[in-house]
């Protein structure tokens, strides 16, 4: 029978790995003393991590302090990574060191490993890689975990978040052409206000979007200056002369985004600022989204005996006792995706405050956040936009009812007969249940042309 386990070593001593693992006795140590909750590091972030590993081989080589054959092993194993070929390898718990130092050596010890097996070495080995010496050269997790996080995050802002905005952006766009014709009641303490057009609201939700969409890209310019370089505390020890930039063009040449070497990296290191930044704009992505989920699930409210303006698309039944009920459920499940951000952006708020002199200890949480809101963002848009924004429709003739019976039209009177008569105009009118052209009437102030003529809806949209 095979022993099922391999005997490994660090600093510490010796410790039993799983024999298959690619993984080796930092992370195996982590997987014993981090049994905590069930929310593992981000794949998005390991392959960032992997990147800087690549790259990093690519520079040290170029600066002459690693050989050809290594860093030939080093780039071959991170393309094995980043292909998904070794996803199951990364099994690490979000909550662990502050520093994400585990999470770093993780991919450190999967990149020797996986140098091991091209050559015919044993697993845990350390040869033709060491996990420290080579893959982890000119660097420390002080500056390569922080980098990794602004890395992934700007990627998946880039690829996905922002992508599927402009995709609501478009959707609205278009609701915003079709109905500015459709003249509706606005309503302000959800009371009956002036009118204006079914495109106009639409436009404000547009709008929101814009933004919020404008806010989250100027964010990612902070962040794309990487700590890379500053090694431990940022003083850059241990790392040759101009890795620093190095590093961050090859990055940037592979990425295709503009990051660059920090001019400081002690700030950077010390405090995550710009990632705290960017979550804040998530958040607030979130609180616009929440609003514009509210009002639609206040204009369909009905399909009897609420607002009833906007038609939802019929998705699934809504009530387990009560039949044929329909409910606004991509409006609540957005709803609930933004509550939840909004939630992760406080811990993210404190997280960035609880840094500690020369390096924060709350990455790992810092990073998680981030990159959750991000993916739960994107997707809760493209739902919200394929299952309920484009098939969106007015309901043409409840909106017109509410607009022949709101009061608020008398509005447009007030610079020709003054706030007073107006007022008694639309009191006489709700009072007698009469409309407001006969309460105008009945009291005299004003004759029936002149009424016709200034109290028009359209114009006053």
């Amino acid at each position: 029978m095979t022993n099922s386990f391999r005997l490994e070593h660090d600093s510490l001593g010796k410790i039993q790995v799983p024999a298959n693992a690619l993984w080796g006795a930092q992370t195996q140590r982590s997987l014993i003393n981090f049994e905590i909750g069930n929310s593992k590091i981000p794949i998005e972030l390991i392959y960032a991590i992997t990147q800087i590993k690549s790259s990093a081989a690519i520079t040290n080589y170029r600066l002459k302090v690693l050989s050809r054959e290594k860093k030939d092993f080093i780039i071959n194993a991170c393309k094995e990574i980043t292909a998904g070929r070794h996803d199951n390898q990364f099994p690490l718990s979000v909550w662990q060191t502050g520093s994400g130092t585990q999470t770093n050596m993780n991919v450190n010890e999967v990149i020797s490993n996986i140098a091991s097996l091209a050559t015919g070495c044993a697993l845990g080995s350390h040869n033709p890689l060491h996990p420290n010496d080579d893959v982890n050269q000119s660097q420390s997790t002080n500056d390569v975990f922080p980098a990794a996080i602004q890395i992934a995050t700007s990627q998946e802002i880039i690829t996905k978040l922002l992508p599927e905005l402009d995709q609501m952006i478009q959707s609205f766009d278009k609701k915003i052409i079709q109905w500015n014709e459709i003249i509706k009641i606005g309503r302000t303490h959800l009371q009956d206000a002036v009118p204006l057009t079914l495109g106009q609201e639409a436009s404000a939700w547009k709008e929101q979007l814009l933004t919020a969409r404008n806010r989250i890209n100027e964010s990612l310019h902070e962040i794309y200056h990487l700590p890379l370089g500053g090694t431990a505390i940022g003083t850059g020890i241990n790392a040759p002369l101009d890795f620093d930039t190095n590093i961050a063009n090859d990055i940037a040449c592979t990425t295709n985004i503009p990051f660059k070497s920090a001019s400081n990296k002690f700030a950077i290191m010390a405090s995550h600022d710009g990632l705290v930044n960017v979550m804040s704009q998530l958040k607030m992505l979130s609180v616009s989204l929440l609003k514009i989920a509210n009002d639609l699930r206040l204009l369909s409210c009905g399909p009897r005996a609420g607002i009833g303006e906007l038609l939802l698309p019929e998705n699934e039944p809504g009530s387990s006792i009560m039949p044929g009920k329909i409910n606004p459920t991509q409006c609540e499940a957005m709803a609930m995706v933004c509550t939840q951000i909004i939630g992760l952006d406080s811990a993210v708020a404190i997280a960035g405050s609880g840094g500690h002199l020369q390096m924060n200890a709350y990455k790992p949480l810092i990073g998680f956040n981030i990159l959750v809101s991000i993916n739960l963002l994107a997707s809760a848009c493209k739902s919200s936009r394929v299952a309920m924004i484009d098939g969106i429709e007015p309901n043409t003739a409840q909106i017109q009812r509410n607009l022949n019976h709101s009061l608020m039209l008398v509005t447009s009177l007030t610079p020709i007969i003054g706030y007073e008569k107006a007022s008694q105009i639309a009191q006489y009118a709700h009072q007698n249940h009469t409309t407001l052209r006969d309460a105008a009437m009945k009291l005299g102030f004003i004759n029936e042309e002149l009424f016709d003529r200034i109290v028009d809806p359209k114009s006053m949209t």
